[in-house]
């Protein structure tokens, strides 16, 4: 995928408790407003564990959040786990460049990070 083509903010998860890609987890990407939260994407986590398109190629500076659903993805694979949903937020400060955000992931635990 082109740098032009891809979203101006991407992610990728991993399951470290497995040592692979995170397929099918459903994503939303949501921008704070005076009024709570608004909707800018969803996607789908693809067989890699990525989403490259989940929203606009370019955003306003501002705060943003991934909600992850990770309780679904962990019921398909017949886990207990602890945590229903991942969600981070984080503030775009400049909206020229390009945001990523990847997950590592286990039933009882995550990590985040910025990444290029």
């Amino acid at each position: 995928m082109s740098a032009a083509s891809r979203s101006a903010v991407t992610t990728h998860v991993l399951d470290s408790s497995r040592g692979l890609p995170a397929a099918g987890i459903a994503v939303a990407l949501e921008r704070a407003t005076d009024n709570g939260w608004s909707r800018v994407g969803e996607a789908v986590t693809d067989d890699d564990g990525r989403v490259g398109q989940l929203g606009p190629s370019r955003l306003d500076a501002g705060t943003y959040r991934l909600t992850f659903e990770t309780g679904d993805y962990f019921r398909r694979l017949n886990v207990d786990s602890f945590y229903p949903q991942v969600q981070i937020a984080f503030h775009l400060a400049d909206p020229e460049q390009h945001y990523h955000v990847p997950l590592l992931l286990s039933p009882f635990a995550y990590s985040t990070y910025r990444g290029s």
